[in-house]
């Protein structure tokens, strides 16, 4: 069997990734079945899980991959590009994702482990993101940044919960008024302040 490259390797990864994300938003993730994961993806159960141990190990890896890469967006970019982001994804996956939260909380060695692969850096960046807006009078001085950031993420958590459940996704100009509201400092520096 000849050996693959780094980037041959790579696009292998993501090519059973981008397959069992499709396989789990069709069937949910008890229904994706290792024979539904092989059709889906168009490799073998050995190919498949050469790269990861198991189901739970493959969603893992996705879960982790998608959280790493929403917290960097809202570092990089904003709570308006995580906004945007969150209401552009895939309804089923989101209902997928929502259900292995469930497994999650019922696990506790799964709760581990997802904390184990979750990079804490990506949560520093979002920390640190909230906390640049507030030292520039931007965002709310009189909350601390951990307050901010789990406000933030229940207004997101409920989009995700609402699109998971079958509901369109509300008007992002309306969600971002209502969380500037909550969140710009009075006074601020943004479009006049508040």
């Amino acid at each position: 069997m000849p050996k693959l490259s780094d980037q041959e390797k790579e696009a292998r990864r993501a090519r059973v990734l981008e397959g069992a994300r499709r396989c789990f938003a069709r069937y949910g993730y008890e229904g994706a079945t290792v024979v539904r994961l092989e059709r889906e993806i168009g490799l073998s159960r050995g190919a498949i899980f050469n790269w990861f141990p198991s189901k739970q190990e493959l969603f893992l890896a996705l879960a982790a991959e998608d959280n790493t890469r929403l917290q960097a967006l809202f570092a990089e970019e904003g709570f308006d590009a995580l906004l945007e982001a969150v209401t552009e994804h895939e309804p089923d996956w989101l209902a997928v994702y929502l259900e292995f939260g469930r497994r999650l909380k019922a696990d506790p060695g799964l709760r581990e482990r997802w904390i184990a692969i979750s990079p804490p850096e990506a949560r520093e960046r979002s920390r640190a993101w909230i906390e640049r807006g507030q030292a520039s009078g931007d965002l709310r001085g009189d909350v601390s940044s951990e307050e901010i950031g789990q406000f933030l993420g229940v207004v997101i958590d409920g989009i995700v919960a609402q699109r998971a459940l079958g509901f369109d996704p509300p008007a992002s100009d309306v969600v971002l008024r209502f969380v500037r509201d909550a969140t710009q400092a009075r006074g601020g520096n943004r479009d006049g302040g508040g």
